[in-house]
């Protein structure tokens, strides 16, 4: 496993992460598998995890506690987001910030969160939702020097919405927030446009989620693909974009090399990027924790191969089944 410098933080980051949003209540998930798959990454050498107490509200915090006990001589880093007031993702322009991230709930979660990991001290909190008409208020800039002083959170992100890179840039300079979360993977390479750029300039860490595109880019989706009753999914691949997103990833194919995987070409891809300080895939079951976790050996992509996937950039807009 390669590490890279968390931003102005100076922690060592596995730059293969573990996003646990899918342990957290997905259909299909078992805990049991979970906890395999977790030590199996820590094994490997994977020491960041990010989860938040809306997967599952806060069964995905409570299985990355227990984590944390099965390894007590590892420094494990911790990441969780708290979820906004009105449980509404993602932020929109008329989501007032008193409705959404008001003190008390900043406090109430914060607590709810170091209980579930078992902690006094979380190594990274992120607000889940963010919305640029909130960057001006005083309120949210004075709870989280509050909880850095405490001691409760070592350090403060937000995750940022999908297809909105540049939603959060103004809250960014204002100096309080180490880390930010986003959307970044073959599609969707909009956050180096301005996003990527200033965090290099202000020394922010960079986190990349959705790497496969929610399933696209592992080369298992196509317009036949349906999920079980009740999967997030099934929401999020409606036909309009289901089919779309089939037919992107069918363009992909051919470019796949034969010694490699859609979903390790995917990977690759974002490792290309140095700016990048990690990565969090999804990974639930212990096949997909070796195959990710290999990728990072320092090889990247064939320099022909990484200019010709830049050229499959998919500009996107929000809508009402992004989410």
């Amino acid at each position: 496993m390669n590490y890279r410098i968390f931003g102005r933080t100076n922690w060592g980051i596995s730059e293969i992460g573990y996003g646990m949003w899918g342990m957290g209540g997905w259909k299909e998930s078992d805990d049991n598998h979970s906890a395999k798959s977790l030590d199996l990454a820590v094994e490997h050498g994977v020491n960041f995890f990010d989860t938040a107490w809306g997967y599952g509200e806060g069964h995905s915090e409570r299985l990355l506690g227990q984590l944390l006990k099965r390894h007590p001589d590892t420094k494990l880093y911790t990441a969780s987001k708290i979820p906004p007031k009105n449980f509404k993702w993602p932020a929109k322009p008329e989501y007032s910030f008193e409705e959404s991230y008001p003190t008390e709930h900043l406090l109430d979660y914060t607590h709810k969160t170091l209980k579930n990991l078992d902690l006094e001290q979380i190594d990274l909190l992120q607000f889940h939702t963010w919305d640029a008409g909130w960057t001006n208020k005083d309120e949210w800039k004075r709870a989280v020097e509050d909880l850095k002083k405490s001691g409760k959170i070592a350090a403060m992100g937000i995750s940022v919405n999908r297809w909105e890179p540049e939603n959060g840039i103004e809250a960014l300079k204002t100096g309080l927030f180490d880390a930010v979360q986003v959307i970044y993977n073959i599609f969707d390479q909009a956050p180096e446009d301005v996003l990527f750029p200033l965090c290099k300039e202000l020394d922010i860490a960079l986190i990349a989620r959705v790497p496969f595109d929610e399933g696209t880019l592992t080369g298992n989706i196509t317009r036949d693909t349906t999920f079980p009753e009740g999967d997030w999914r099934g929401t999020y691949f409606v036909p309009e974009n289901l089919n779309a997103s089939a037919d992107k990833a069918d363009l992909l194919r051919p470019l796949v090399p034969e010694d490699m995987t859609m979903a390790e070409m995917a990977l690759r891809f974002i490792l290309m990027n140095s700016d990048v300080s990690t990565i969090i895939p999804g990974m639930r079951k212990q096949r997909n924790v070796l195959s990710n976790v290999a990728t990072s050996d320092g090889r990247g992509l064939p320099k022909k191969l990484y200019e010709e996937l830049r050229k499959h950039r998919w500009d996107r807009k929000p809508t009402s089944w992004s989410q």
